[in-house]
């Protein structure tokens, strides 16, 4: 694994404030290219404005990236941005970021269907991908602790709408359906989005709730790892498999070009 921070190795000194207060984006980079990289500045620079109220220099973030990935072919990789700068007596103020990439290597996961629990949980900010994430750890130890897999989440109004680290999807006849609730709009989900829309595959966004769940055909996770990964059940739920799922999904994804870092 490599920390550098503004294309130097981070220090331990330099990292103190680094996973407080921040936000982050990940990629699976492969011979220097990655799928949907505008969306990915766009998420960086976004959310700089919102935590920080500055601008990011994204050709700075691209060297730091390529700087950070030079002679490896295949890597997961994580761009972190937080403000050494930020004064917490008047933290409204504009604050310079400071750009963190960490690689390691890609992750390969076998896809067996997952078994989650539902949870009442609601994040902080989901529409941006902050490193606030106690809530998203403590629940998945939880569900992993009583059995499962993992956790899915149900906001206060009792409607599905993400997992601890996945975006979460369902197959309805032969229409893609996304949760209507407060979510994080993934990467992943938004090129696969992308390509179900090139590919004229419908898609809809409403309400989904537990008691909504045996009607479905399929119900998938999906994030910068993993493609459509089946949902076997929630709680005592059983979901049906739908093995063209994750290929008319991972279809879609696909139909993204690489975009040089």
């Amino acid at each position: 694994m490599k920390l550098e921070i503004n294309g130097a190795p981070a220090r331990s000194e330099d990292l103190a404030g680094a996973f407080g207060y921040g936000h982050f984006t990940a990629m699976q980079v492969r011979d220097g290219k990655v799928r949907g990289l505008d969306i990915h500045l766009n998420r960086l620079v976004t959310s700089t404005r919102r935590l920080f109220a500055s601008e990011l220099d994204t050709e700075a973030v691209r060297g730091y990236v390529r700087q950070a990935i030079q002679g490896e072919d295949a890597l997961s990789v994580r761009v972190l941005i937080f403000s050494h700068a930020m004064d917490w007596s008047d933290p409204g103020a504009p604050a310079a970021p400071d750009v963190l990439v960490r690689t390691a290597p890609p992750k390969e996961h076998d896809l067996k269907p997952l078994r989650l629990r539902s949870v009442r949980y609601e994040r902080v900010l989901p529409e941006v991908k902050h490193v606030g994430g106690f809530g998203l750890v403590h629940h998945a130890r939880e569900a992993m602790m009583a059995g499962y897999d993992d956790a899915v989440f149900v906001d206060y109004q009792g409607r599905i709408s993400e997992a601890s680290i996945w975006n979460v999807g369902f197959l309805d006849g032969g229409t893609v359906v996304w949760p209507q609730a407060p979510v994080l709009d993934g990467i992943s989900q938004q090129l696969v989005r992308r390509g179900l829309t090139l590919q004229g595959i419908p898609q809809e966004t409403r309400e989904i709730r537990p008691a909504d769940l045996p009607g479905l055909d399929a119900m998938f996770l999906t994030n910068s790892e993993s493609i459509g990964w089946p949902v076997a059940s929630v709680d005592d739920v059983a979901l049906p498999f739908a093995p063209e799922t994750r290929r008319i999904l991972t279809e879609a994804y696909e139909s993204n070009p690489w975009d040089e870092i």
